[in-house]
């Protein structure tokens, strides 16, 4: 960091001189994995561009249909970039898939059946899906009040698949084992392709048949390749965390075997109708642009976790993954110990940000979560997780999930704006 770099940061955001020395050190402590983040992303983004040459992209697929949508060759194409990109048979990308949630939610809908059996096979899922699946809530239409049972295999206590348990737990009976590759609310590491091809090998010895789902928001573009290249069925996940590319407004994907996909269409428009309508209304422009950004953005966004990792490590909070980790999603842990020092972590960050950086968040009763949550996301898009931002759930042992970053420099702001606000409260420590 040069002299310049240093003051302005000292003149405009007031952060001390052994903050920014910790940064320094970070950055240098990180230095090897960034160059295997970028490695990375030069593969992805080689499958992007030539995923958009062969369906000839054009600039008369960014223009809008209305109404119904009928030949809206836009969204036919995009569809199929898509499907190329994740090795699917077919996929269903639409800015009216409100959230990953809701495109997971047309997975299990539009696949299960009265009598199937739902088994999550990686332990509890997201927060949100609990009353989907019918774990919490009443009266909400969830799985279980059309008679979808379900069951549960817990991670071993390292937080790989128990495959024994697993194995044990499927049956004839089970129609759809759904893995969730990220770490939630979670103080584990998220599964790598390697672990998801493992439970799909495990699976499918016992049933062949068996759909394999897999909860894939936070992990595109994370690794060289994706779950469907792993045997996995069907995938979903949000178009504003990673494959946005923080360019889409809104929306979700769903790619797999092209079959499942069609039974998803048909749940989010109508049976026989599926895929054929549904007017683009001018989205499509940025949805591709996303996509094609969203390599680059997703390897800022894991440059900006490494450096969490490492400032937080040298300033004395426990961080996982670790800062040379293999990482399967963007999210980093830290964990506190303490709710204000939780509290104080994501006030910073949130004062890093580009947008609404002079709101204070404070926890508070969330929809779809059984504790106060506490968020930061000053984000051009409301509630972009491919954006800066850090959220938590104020429980023990008070852990904050940071995500995101559209341009590493943010992140290293935010993080060192952060620990400058643990400072000032007399937490943490310096190396």
């Amino acid at each position: 960091m040069n002299l310049c770099t240093r003051e302005y940061l000292k003149n405009n955001f007031e952060i001390e001189d052994r903050v920014i020395e910790l940064a320094e050190q970070a950055e240098k402590d990180a230095k090897q994995v960034f160059d295997r983040i970028d490695e990375i992303k030069q593969i992805n983004q080689l499958k992007v561009i030539k995923a958009m040459q062969d369906n000839k992209l054009s600039d008369s697929h960014f223009n809008g249909t209305t109404g119904y949508g009928y030949d809206d060759r836009g969204r036919d194409v995009l569809d199929s970039v898509y499907a190329e990109v994740f090795k699917a048979e077919d996929a269903l990308v639409r800015h009216h898939i409100v959230s990953g949630t809701q495109a997971l939610s047309l997975c299990l809908f539009g696949n299960l059946r009265p009598g199937d059996e739902l088994a999550a096979v990686t332990g509890k899922p997201y927060d949100t899906l609990e009353e989907v699946i019918g774990i919490r809530g009443e009266n909400c239409g969830s799985l279980k009040e059309f008679g979808v049972t379900y069951r549960q295999v817990d991670l071993k206590q390292d937080g790989k698949p128990d495959l024994d348990s697993i194995k044990k737990a499927v049956s004839s009976k089970t129609k759809m084992a759904m893995i969730q590759r990220s770490r939630g609310y979670s103080w584990r590491d998220a599964l790598c392709i390697e672990d998801i091809r493992s439970i799909v090998k495990t699976v499918k010895a016992v049933n062949n048949d068996i759909i394999i789902m897999v909860d894939n928001c936070y992990g595109e573009f994370v690794e060289e390749v994706e779950p469907i290249e792993a045997g996995a069925d069907i995938i979903a996940g949000s178009l504003i965390k990673n494959p946005g590319g923080g360019l889409a407004v809104t929306g979700g994907y769903i790619a797999g075997k092209r079959k499942l996909v069609e039974q998803c269409a048909y749940r989010l428009t109508s049976p026989g109708l599926g895929k054929e309508v549904g007017a683009s209304l001018g989205n499509n422009r940025l949805m591709f642009q996303g996509l094609f950004m969203a390599p680059h953005v997703v390897s800022e966004s894991l440059k900006g976790a490494v450096f969490c990792a490492a400032l937080m490590k040298r300033a004395g909070f426990e961080t996982l993954p670790a800062v040379d980790s293999r990482r399967s999603d963007i999210i980093q842990a830290v964990r506190f110990n303490n709710a204000d020092c939780l509290i104080a972590f994501c006030q910073g960050i949130q004062k890093g940000s580009p947008v609404d950086s002079y709101v204070t968040p404070q926890p508070w009763d969330m929809p779809g979560y059984d504790s106060p949550v506490i968020m930061a996301a000053g984000a051009f898009v409301q509630g972009s997780s491919i954006e800066l931002s850090a959220d938590a759930p104020l429980k023990e042992p008070y852990v904050a999930y940071m995500q995101g970053g559209l341009v590493y420099e943010h992140v290293k702001l935010g993080n060192m704006i952060a620990l400058q606000k643990l400072f000032a409260k007399g937490m943490g420590q310096h190396e």
